[in-house]
């Protein structure tokens, strides 16, 4: 029943920009509300929590306003994007382990590595990579691909290894990923374009990357080990798989600029869209068509399946999000938004402060992201869209790194079997240094070009 609830909400959703008709708006209310009831019953967690305090807080609001009762259906649209992305990714990762991408890219692991620096750096880029397709399912993969290779170092410094190193790559490979909700909601929010959004983050993270690695080599410069080698590595055959799996993402990234710019439907609506009939023709082109298709559909009906956490979360936030912003609650932080446009520093320090606030105390940094658009809206004209986007996007993905209420974190937690408090504070001081970088760098960037 979820399935069916699901994909025919977002199938809905995906075509209301091309039928606009009013009983499609309510169709797709009504069926969001009986998906926001399914999903409470089988929600747990946080995520049950916080969607039952928005779910709350949003019916509060809807009497407050006092607005006709079938109006409530039209209040659900607003986190529908990101929950189709979440519906369409599984293609793309099933299609990752069909191509055998994750396994050679694990075996860069392997390849002459006989010191703890150098598994570090081999460790992090092969995560920066598998994790801009495969997500958070590239953190077990590579924590129980590498472990082997840690038995000489203590429970402790296996876990620090582990947090500071796959957690900061993860977090770094999502600035640039087109695939990640965060960066194509930043650019909706800014009407900043990808093309130039993708030179700066990518600037951004390789100094990251770089200071990352010369504090590793002073850490680890001590300590060397030895590769567990089962079989013979081809680097001929990895290195092309590498380049096939990039040019690929080069090529969708290419398209998805195609169809925002002609459609005129936002970059997240636009990478949702084409994300299926690309994992097909990419399944088509290295000739796995078959295995794709048996492999995927049972592992989408799982994926889909336990989504009920995100769609009582998203829906409910959403809910909230949309009458809070009609109400005039937010009235008195005008004032505060306007003086922090005319000094760009400071409205920026303020957005890295309220992302590190907001992750602390439980907020998803999709539902941080989407509240914090809603106090700029009225700054929006005055403000330059491209440094704006580059701090929403950074210091958003920033969080992944330390809040310990975080899906990334909290994955981690379980694998390690560790408190997510305690990989909260091994990376919240790089994460924070992460945030002041990008800042600068956006404060820089608003000086040569605005």
């Amino acid at each position: 029943m979820r399935i069916f609830l699901y994909s025919a909400l977002i199938i809905l959703y995906m075509l209301s920009p091309f039928i606009p008709h009013l009983f499609l708006s309510y169709t797709i209310g009504v069926i969001a509300v009986v998906a926001l009831i399914v999903s409470g019953i089988h929600a747990k967690g946080l995520h049950c929590m916080t969607g039952f305090v928005f779910l709350t807080l949003g019916i509060f609001l809807f009497l407050w306003n006092a607005l006709p009762w079938y109006t409530f259906f039209l209040h659900f649209q607003s986190m529908l994007g990101l929950l189709s992305l979440f519906l369409v990714l599984p293609f793309i990762n099933s299609l990752i382990r069909i191509g055998r991408y994750d396994k050679n890219l694990s075996q860069l692991l392997q390849d002459r590595v006989t010191r703890l620096t150098s598994l570090y750096k081999r460790s992090f880029l092969v995560c920066h990579f598998l994790g801009v397709f495969l997500n958070m399912a590239a953190l077990p993969l590579l924590i129980h691909s590498i472990k082997p290779s840690l038995r000489s170092l203590s429970k402790d410094e296996e876990s620090h290894f582990f947090t500071k190193n796959l957690l900061r790559a993860y977090a770094l490979c999502l600035t640039w990923s087109p695939m990640e909700v965060i960066v194509s909601r930043s650019i909706d929010i800014t009407n900043a374009q990808y093309y130039m959004i993708l030179p700066i983050v990518l600037g951004i993270a390789l100094i990251a990357i770089v200071v990352d690695w010369t504090l590793s080599s002073y850490r680890y410069k001590d300590i060397s080990l030895s590769m567990v080698v089962t079989h013979e590595i081809n680097i001929k055959k990895v290195s092309k798989k590498v380049a096939q799996m990039l040019g690929m993402l080069l090529l969708f990234v290419v398209l998805v600029t195609i169809t925002q710019q002609t459609l005129d439907e936002g970059f997240l609506f636009s990478v949702v869209l084409l994300l299926v009939p690309f994992s097909i023709f990419w399944a088509v082109c290295i000739k796995k068509t078959k295995s794709f298709m048996s492999a995927t559909m049972p592992y989408w009906k799982e994926r889909v399946n336990g989504l009920a956490n995100y769609f009582f979360m998203f829906l409910s936030a959403g809910l909230f999000i949309e009458l809070l912003s009609i109400s005039s609650w937010l009235s008195f932080l005008e004032p505060l938004f306007f003086y922090a446009a005319e000094k760009p520093i400071i409205l920026y320090l303020f957005i890295g402060a309220y992302f590190l606030f907001t992750s602390f105390i439980g907020f998803h940094p999709l539902i941080s992201q989407t509240f914090l658009a809603e106090l700029l809206v009225p700054i929006f004209p005055h403000v330059a869209a491209l440094p704006l986007a580059v701090v929403l996007v950074t210091c958003g993905l920033s969080t992944i790194m330390y809040s310990p209420f975080n899906l990334s974190v909290s994955l981690m937690s379980n694998e390690l079997k560790i408190n997510p408090f305690r990989m909260a504070a091994w990376n919240v001081g790089y994460g924070v240094a992460y945030m002041i970088l990008s800042i600068l760098v956006a404060v820089w960037v608003e000086f040569v070009f605005y």
